[in-house]
């Protein structure tokens, strides 16, 4: 067999397959956000200052990011599973570790283990459902896949916040253990051996100067928000990173066998659809920074009862991405995906008129409409990015997808904590960079100027992808 199209045995287990993957990517995005909320509680217990406690997060995300393309390579040469495969002992044996409260250090190499695992499952987990899955329901499947990455992304917060409030913060980490020997036995016993092998070269000058550009940009606006962007070690890293990128381009466009192929970009569909995904994931993690603000501090809700409400957005999403998965196998994605983006842009509007005094049946039919939009949005746009390509460039398409949906959460939550406190800065006419407990509505007015800056990015992808249907439609 040329595929696993063909091949009766794998058609028989490919849901058994998406649950495999799907395990895997529901823990390792949910590893990108579960740890904000035990942060405070990680930084009382190691004897740390909150500045620097906030490496357990941000380093998790720099590794990923940097070694998402590389990883997407790997399984294009290597074989998909088999790259997925290695992925999951690595993440879960950074789990296992990541657990133990030993030293920062310790937990630094282990969130390091946890990301190249972590990486290697992001980059591959695409191309191997959209080679499993015949074209009629590749829709359906990749919207699954959008709902995993939905409940892993949105719903830490909720998830960290119920584990913390009966467990010690190692169980944030130890509960990927059993839930990963689970998801490696099942995929020991469903994957097929990989068919679909490049000969190609691995392109090392290309990823080194991709990590040079990635790890001192990440690093420069992470330190940059806490010491401030005009520090002379801010501007040298994000100098470096300008200068990696520049020598990035320049070698995958002189390299015989570039570890990306700039050539995906010349198709306007693939480029399109993956730079709505990476807007929509900024502005979903405006939603998820400020949130919790708005939530506990501002209304005055418990962490508890505040977790139980944001999860109404992964909960809503999850059912409505398989759906729209599936519907959009049948009339095309173009429209569900103009549908969706509209409806994520009258919740944003909707965040922008939010007050102290709004109701709060309003805000849950809010924050569930969010999840609706992003359900109906996510799936056909994931199979869109992924049916653009040849299927020799279905890793590094895969990977340049979890890369968009990585740096989208990353731009996220500094964009919208950069915003915020700038416009409540200069409402007090001082510098302001926590909630003021004395001025609720000065955390208000900053929100509105939050919010309004997603909807602007919304009305941009919106324009984007309506362009798309008209050019794509032709």
């Amino acid at each position: 067999m040329k595929n696993y199209v063909d091949n009766p045995h794998v058609q028989k287990n490919r849901w058994w397959i998406m649950t495999a993957v799907g395990m895997f990517t529901i823990m390792s995005t949910l590893d990108a956000s579960i740890v904000n909320i035990a942060l405070p509680v990680i930084s009382k217990d190691m004897h740390l200052p909150m500045n620097q406690a906030e490496w357990t997060v941000s380093i998790y995300l720099i590794v990923i990011c940097a070694l998402l393309l590389l990883m997407g390579k790997l399984g294009d040469i290597f074989g998909k599973i088999r790259i997925f495969r290695m992925g999951e002992v690595l993440f879960t044996i950074g789990s296992l570790f990541a657990g133990f409260n030993h030293s920062f250090v310790m937990l630094l190499a282990a969130r390091v283990v946890q990301a190249l695992g972590a990486s290697m499952t992001m980059a591959n987990s695409n191309g191997i459902v959209t080679e499993v899955f015949p074209f009629q329901e590749r829709g359906r499947a990749l919207g699954m896949i959008g709902s995993f990455v939905a409940v892993g992304s949105i719903a830490g917060p909720g998830l960290g916040g119920l584990i913390l409030g009966v467990l010690p913060w190692g169980y944030i980490f130890w509960i990927n253990v059993p839930l990963g020997i689970l998801a490696m036995i099942v995929g020991q016993v469903v994957f097929p051996k990989d068919i679909e092998h490049s000969q190609s070269k691995i392109d090392w000058p290309g990823f080194v100067a991709f990590a040079l550009f990635i790890v001192p940009l990440f690093a420069g606006i992470f330190i940059g928000q806490e010491i401030g962007f005009t520090k002379p070690v801010i501007l040298a890293m994000f100098a470096v990173a300008i200068i990696a990128f520049a020598a990035f381009i320049y070698i995958e466009q002189h390299t015989a066998e570039p570890m990306l192929a700039l050539s995906l970009f010349a198709n306007k569909e693939f480029t399109i659809s993956l730079f709505a995904g990476f807007l929509i994931f900024v502005t979903n993690f405006f939603f998820n920074v400020i949130s919790p603000f708005y939530l506990e501090n501002a209304r005055g809700l418990s962490a508890t009862t505040a977790g139980y409400m944001l999860m109404l957005f992964p909960i809503v999403q999850v059912i409505v991405a398989p759906l729209s998965g599936s519907l959009s196998d049948k009339i095309g994605p173009y429209v569900i995906t103009l549908v969706g983006l509209l409806v994520i842009l009258v919740v944003q509007v909707g965040y922008v008129t939010l007050s102290l005094t709004t109701p709060w049946l309003l805000v849950c039919v809010i924050i569930a409409v969010m999840g609706f939009g992003n359900g109906a949005f996510q799936s056909p746009n994931n199979t869109l990015v992924m049916s653009a390509v040849e299927p020799k460039d279905l890793g590094i398409a895969g990977g340049l997808n979890a890369l968009a949906r990585n740096m989208g959460m990353v731009v996220g939550i500094s964009a919208s904590t950069t915003v915020l406190y700038a416009a409540m800065s200069r409402e007090a006419g001082r510098k302001v960079t926590t909630f003021v407990a004395s001025q609720p509505q000065l955390f208000i007015n900053g929100m509105h100027v939050a919010f309004s800056v997603a909807v602007v990015m919304c009305a941009i992808t919106v324009a984007l992808t309506a362009y798309r249907m008209i050019t794509m439609r032709k």
